[in-house]
Protein backbone atom coordinates (compact mmCIF):
# COMPACT_ATOMS: atom_id res chain seq x y z
CA UNK A 1 0.00 0.00 0.00
CA UNK A 2 2.61 2.22 1.01
CA UNK A 3 4.69 1.85 -1.96
CA UNK A 4 1.81 2.76 -4.09
CA UNK A 5 0.73 5.94 -2.81
CA UNK A 6 3.73 7.64 -4.05
CA UNK A 7 3.69 5.78 -7.50
CA UNK A 8 4.37 8.10 -10.30
CA UNK A 9 1.08 8.70 -11.81
CA UNK A 10 -0.44 9.34 -8.39
CA UNK A 11 2.25 12.63 -8.04
CA UNK A 12 -0.62 14.75 -9.76
CA UNK A 13 -3.19 13.95 -7.46
CA UNK A 14 -1.45 14.34 -4.52
CA UNK A 15 0.14 17.73 -5.36
CA UNK A 16 -3.75 19.02 -6.61
CA UNK A 17 -5.60 17.56 -3.30
CA UNK A 18 -2.84 19.62 -1.36
CA UNK A 19 -3.48 22.61 -3.51
CA UNK A 20 -7.45 22.11 -3.27
CA UNK A 21 -7.26 21.60 0.26
CA UNK A 22 -4.60 24.88 0.85
CA UNK A 23 -7.21 26.55 -1.21
CA UNK A 24 -10.25 25.44 1.07
CA UNK A 25 -8.40 25.92 4.23
CA UNK A 26 -8.24 30.15 3.38
CA UNK A 27 -11.32 30.49 2.33
CA UNK A 28 -12.86 28.91 5.44
CA UNK A 29 -10.49 30.96 7.82
CA UNK A 30 -10.92 34.04 5.68
CA UNK A 31 -15.02 34.13 5.48
CA UNK A 32 -16.19 30.63 6.45
CA UNK A 33 -16.90 29.03 3.82
CA UNK A 34 -15.80 27.01 1.41
CA UNK A 35 -16.76 27.52 -2.05
CA UNK A 36 -19.07 24.76 -3.86
CA UNK A 37 -17.32 25.44 -7.50
CA UNK A 38 -13.77 25.19 -5.47
CA UNK A 39 -15.19 21.38 -4.17
CA UNK A 40 -16.77 20.45 -7.16
CA UNK A 41 -13.18 21.89 -9.68
CA UNK A 42 -11.27 19.21 -7.76
CA UNK A 43 -13.43 16.16 -8.55
CA UNK A 44 -13.35 17.26 -12.08
CA UNK A 45 -9.60 17.36 -12.28
CA UNK A 46 -9.17 14.55 -10.24
CA UNK A 47 -11.77 12.15 -12.56
CA UNK A 48 -10.51 14.10 -16.25
CA UNK A 49 -6.50 13.10 -14.86
CA UNK A 50 -7.76 9.55 -13.72
CA UNK A 51 -9.56 8.75 -17.48
CA UNK A 52 -6.15 10.15 -18.88
CA UNK A 53 -4.16 7.46 -17.35
CA UNK A 54 -6.41 4.62 -17.54
CA UNK A 55 -6.59 5.17 -21.12
CA UNK A 56 -2.40 6.02 -21.46
CA UNK A 57 -1.92 2.44 -19.43
CA UNK A 58 -5.12 0.27 -20.45
CA UNK A 59 -6.04 -0.02 -17.03
CA UNK A 60 -9.16 1.33 -15.93
CA UNK A 61 -9.23 0.51 -12.62
CA UNK A 62 -7.30 3.97 -11.88
CA UNK A 63 -10.87 5.72 -13.13
CA UNK A 64 -12.95 3.09 -11.95
CA UNK A 65 -11.43 3.41 -7.93
CA UNK A 66 -11.54 7.08 -8.35
CA UNK A 67 -15.19 6.90 -8.77
CA UNK A 68 -15.97 4.47 -6.29
CA UNK A 69 -13.72 6.10 -3.97
CA UNK A 70 -15.55 9.37 -4.88
CA UNK A 71 -19.49 7.53 -3.85
CA UNK A 72 -18.03 6.38 -0.70
CA UNK A 73 -17.37 9.60 0.66
CA UNK A 74 -20.29 11.30 -0.97
CA UNK A 75 -22.29 9.06 1.28
CA UNK A 76 -20.25 9.86 3.94
CA UNK A 77 -20.31 12.99 3.29
CA UNK A 78 -24.38 12.98 3.52
CA UNK A 79 -23.85 11.10 7.00
CA UNK A 80 -21.64 13.73 8.76
CA UNK A 81 -23.64 16.39 7.47
CA UNK A 82 -26.95 15.19 8.50
CA UNK A 83 -25.88 13.70 11.64
CA UNK A 84 -24.30 17.89 12.00
CA UNK A 85 -20.42 16.66 12.45
CA UNK A 86 -19.85 18.78 9.53
CA UNK A 87 -21.47 21.67 7.78
CA UNK A 88 -22.15 21.75 3.87
CA UNK A 89 -18.61 22.84 2.83
CA UNK A 90 -16.36 20.35 4.98
CA UNK A 91 -19.03 17.57 3.40
CA UNK A 92 -18.58 18.28 -0.15
CA UNK A 93 -14.37 18.41 0.17
CA UNK A 94 -14.50 15.25 1.79
CA UNK A 95 -16.45 14.25 -1.09
CA UNK A 96 -14.05 16.03 -3.42
CA UNK A 97 -11.32 14.08 -1.77
CA UNK A 98 -12.76 10.58 -2.33
CA UNK A 99 -11.66 10.92 -6.12
CA UNK A 100 -8.08 11.85 -5.33
CA UNK A 101 -7.51 9.20 -2.29
CA UNK A 102 -7.45 6.38 -4.31
CA UNK A 103 -4.21 5.81 -4.58
CA UNK A 104 -3.68 2.36 -6.58
CA UNK A 105 -4.69 0.21 -9.01
CA UNK A 106 -5.92 -2.33 -6.42
CA UNK A 107 -8.92 -1.91 -4.85
CA UNK A 108 -8.03 -3.50 -1.57
CA UNK A 109 -5.60 -0.85 -0.68
CA UNK A 110 -7.49 1.08 -1.57
CA UNK A 111 -9.57 0.91 1.19
CA UNK A 112 -6.93 0.54 3.18
CA UNK A 113 -6.12 4.21 2.35
CA UNK A 114 -9.81 5.46 2.71
CA UNK A 115 -9.63 3.93 6.02
CA UNK A 116 -6.41 5.08 7.22
CA UNK A 117 -7.25 8.62 6.31
CA UNK A 118 -10.39 8.84 8.32
CA UNK A 119 -9.00 7.20 11.57
CA UNK A 120 -6.50 10.27 11.02
CA UNK A 121 -8.89 12.79 10.17
CA UNK A 122 -10.70 11.47 12.91
CA UNK A 123 -7.31 11.97 15.63
CA UNK A 124 -5.94 15.10 14.47
CA UNK A 125 -9.49 16.66 14.07
CA UNK A 126 -10.05 16.30 17.82
CA UNK A 127 -6.49 17.36 18.68
CA UNK A 128 -7.10 20.36 16.41
CA UNK A 129 -10.69 21.28 17.66
CA UNK A 130 -9.38 21.45 21.08
CA UNK A 131 -6.66 23.19 21.36
CA UNK A 132 -8.95 25.90 19.08
CA UNK A 133 -11.46 25.75 21.74
CA UNK A 134 -9.18 26.26 24.15
CA UNK A 135 -7.76 29.55 22.21
CA UNK A 136 -11.29 30.60 22.23
CA UNK A 137 -11.59 30.00 25.98
CA UNK A 138 -8.56 31.88 26.84
CA UNK A 139 -9.53 34.57 24.58
CA UNK A 140 -12.74 34.48 26.68
CA UNK A 141 -11.79 33.79 30.16
CA UNK A 142 -14.38 35.24 32.38
CA UNK A 143 -17.92 34.49 29.64
CA UNK A 144 -16.47 30.85 29.25
CA UNK A 145 -16.14 30.33 33.36
CA UNK A 146 -19.67 32.35 34.27
CA UNK A 147 -21.07 30.19 31.20
CA UNK A 148 -19.25 27.00 32.58
CA UNK A 149 -20.79 27.82 36.01
CA UNK A 150 -24.69 27.68 34.26
CA UNK A 151 -23.61 24.72 32.55
CA UNK A 152 -22.59 22.95 35.77
CA UNK A 153 -25.56 23.39 37.43
CA UNK A 154 -27.66 22.31 34.39
CA UNK A 155 -25.82 19.30 34.17
CA UNK A 156 -24.05 18.34 37.80
CA UNK A 157 -26.96 15.79 38.42
CA UNK A 158 -25.99 13.85 35.31
CA UNK A 159 -21.96 14.08 36.53
CA UNK A 160 -23.09 12.84 39.91
CA UNK A 161 -24.89 10.35 38.59
CA UNK A 162 -21.85 9.17 36.45
CA UNK A 163 -19.43 9.30 39.05
CA UNK A 164 -21.41 6.85 41.15
CA UNK A 165 -21.89 4.49 37.92
CA UNK A 166 -17.80 4.47 37.77
CA UNK A 167 -17.26 3.78 41.02
CA UNK A 168 -19.33 1.02 40.89
CA UNK A 169 -17.80 -0.19 37.19
CA UNK A 170 -14.26 0.25 39.51
CA UNK A 171 -15.79 -2.02 42.06
CA UNK A 172 -16.90 -4.59 39.64
CA UNK A 173 -13.95 -4.57 37.50
CA UNK A 174 -11.96 -4.90 40.50
CA UNK A 175 -13.52 -8.00 41.69
CA UNK A 176 -13.46 -9.62 37.97
CA UNK A 177 -9.60 -8.40 38.29
CA UNK A 178 -10.09 -7.08 34.33
CA UNK A 179 -8.07 -3.72 35.11
CA UNK A 180 -7.89 -2.85 31.87
CA UNK A 181 -11.44 -2.38 31.44
CA UNK A 182 -11.04 0.62 34.14
CA UNK A 183 -10.57 3.19 31.21
CA UNK A 184 -14.04 2.84 30.35
CA UNK A 185 -15.04 4.12 33.82
CA UNK A 186 -13.09 6.75 33.13
CA UNK A 187 -14.05 7.80 29.64
CA UNK A 188 -17.93 7.54 30.84
CA UNK A 189 -16.57 9.88 33.57
CA UNK A 190 -15.14 12.28 31.19
CA UNK A 191 -18.06 12.35 28.89
CA UNK A 192 -20.45 15.26 30.60
CA UNK A 193 -17.58 17.27 31.73
CA UNK A 194 -16.47 17.64 27.91
CA UNK A 195 -20.30 18.14 27.04
CA UNK A 196 -20.20 20.90 29.71
CA UNK A 197 -17.13 22.25 28.30
CA UNK A 198 -18.22 22.33 24.60
CA UNK A 199 -21.79 24.29 25.61
CA UNK A 200 -19.87 26.29 27.48
CA UNK A 201 -17.59 27.46 24.78
CA UNK A 202 -19.95 27.60 22.03
CA UNK A 203 -22.51 29.15 24.17
CA UNK A 204 -19.82 32.02 25.62
CA UNK A 205 -16.80 32.41 22.45
CA UNK A 206 -19.23 31.15 19.31
CA UNK A 207 -22.07 33.59 19.22
CA UNK A 208 -21.91 36.86 18.51
CA UNK A 209 -24.13 39.62 17.60
CA UNK A 210 -23.77 40.34 13.56
CA UNK A 211 -24.60 43.64 11.30
CA UNK A 212 -27.03 42.85 8.86
CA UNK A 213 -24.78 43.48 6.04
CA UNK A 214 -21.93 41.18 7.49
CA UNK A 215 -24.15 38.45 7.59
CA UNK A 216 -23.63 35.94 4.60
CA UNK A 217 -25.13 33.18 2.70
CA UNK A 218 -25.43 30.18 5.01
CA UNK A 219 -24.54 31.74 8.40
CA UNK A 220 -26.22 29.97 11.67
CA UNK A 221 -29.03 31.97 13.63
CA UNK A 222 -28.43 31.47 17.05
CA UNK A 223 -32.27 31.28 17.62
CA UNK A 224 -35.19 31.85 15.43
CA UNK A 225 -36.18 35.72 14.48
CA UNK A 226 -39.44 37.22 13.67
CA UNK A 227 -39.35 39.65 10.88
CA UNK A 228 -42.77 41.38 10.21
CA UNK A 229 -45.16 37.83 10.05
CA UNK A 230 -42.36 35.92 8.53
CA UNK A 231 -40.62 33.62 11.02
CA UNK A 232 -37.05 32.80 9.95
CA UNK A 233 -35.77 29.57 11.70
CA UNK A 234 -32.24 28.65 12.98
CA UNK A 235 -31.72 25.25 11.38
CA UNK A 236 -28.43 23.26 10.18
CA UNK A 237 -28.85 24.48 7.10
CA UNK A 238 -28.22 27.76 7.80
CA UNK A 239 -29.34 31.12 6.31
CA UNK A 240 -30.97 30.62 2.89
CA UNK A 241 -30.83 33.13 -0.21
CA UNK A 242 -34.62 34.90 0.21
CA UNK A 243 -33.66 34.68 4.11
CA UNK A 244 -30.47 36.87 3.89
CA UNK A 245 -32.45 39.46 1.77
CA UNK A 246 -35.25 39.28 4.06
CA UNK A 247 -32.46 40.14 6.79
CA UNK A 248 -30.88 43.21 4.89
CA UNK A 249 -33.85 44.59 4.42
CA UNK A 250 -34.55 45.44 8.58
CA UNK A 251 -31.33 47.02 8.76
CA UNK A 252 -31.23 44.77 11.96
CA UNK A 253 -28.61 43.05 14.02
CA UNK A 254 -28.44 39.59 14.43
CA UNK A 255 -26.72 36.37 16.71
CA UNK A 256 -25.36 34.46 14.49
CA UNK A 257 -23.56 31.27 16.15
CA UNK A 258 -20.05 30.41 14.39
CA UNK A 259 -18.70 27.15 14.42
CA UNK A 260 -14.88 26.11 14.46
CA UNK A 261 -13.81 26.22 10.75
CA UNK A 262 -12.72 22.67 10.11
CA UNK A 263 -10.97 22.44 6.83
CA UNK A 264 -7.84 22.32 8.69
CA UNK A 265 -8.11 18.79 9.87
CA UNK A 266 -8.45 17.61 6.66
CA UNK A 267 -4.99 19.22 5.63
CA UNK A 268 -3.36 17.90 9.11
CA UNK A 269 -5.08 14.51 8.04
CA UNK A 270 -3.44 14.36 4.50
CA UNK A 271 -0.16 15.35 5.49
CA UNK A 272 -0.23 12.77 7.77
CA UNK A 273 -1.33 10.07 5.39
CA UNK A 274 1.64 10.90 3.69
CA UNK A 275 4.31 11.61 6.41
CA UNK A 276 3.51 8.16 8.23
CA UNK A 277 3.20 6.60 4.50
CA UNK A 278 6.80 8.05 3.64
CA UNK A 279 8.42 6.87 6.97
CA UNK A 280 6.83 3.55 6.85
CA UNK A 281 8.51 3.00 3.33
CA UNK A 282 11.85 3.60 4.94
CA UNK A 283 11.57 1.27 7.57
Amino acid sequence: MVSEIFASENWFLIILGLVWIIGAVLQDLRRREVDNLWNFSLIAFALVYRVGISLDTGNYWFILNGVIGLVIFVVLGYLFYYSRLFAGGDAKLLMALGAILPLSFNWVSNVKILGFFILLFMITGSIYALIWSMVLVFKNKKKFFKEFSKQWQLFKKAFLITIVFCILWIIFILVLGELEFVFIGIIVLLFPLLFMFAKAVEESCMVKMVNYDKVTLGDWLYKDIKIGKKKIKANWEGISESELELIKKTRKKVLIKYGIPFTPAFLFAFLSLLVIAWAYSWI
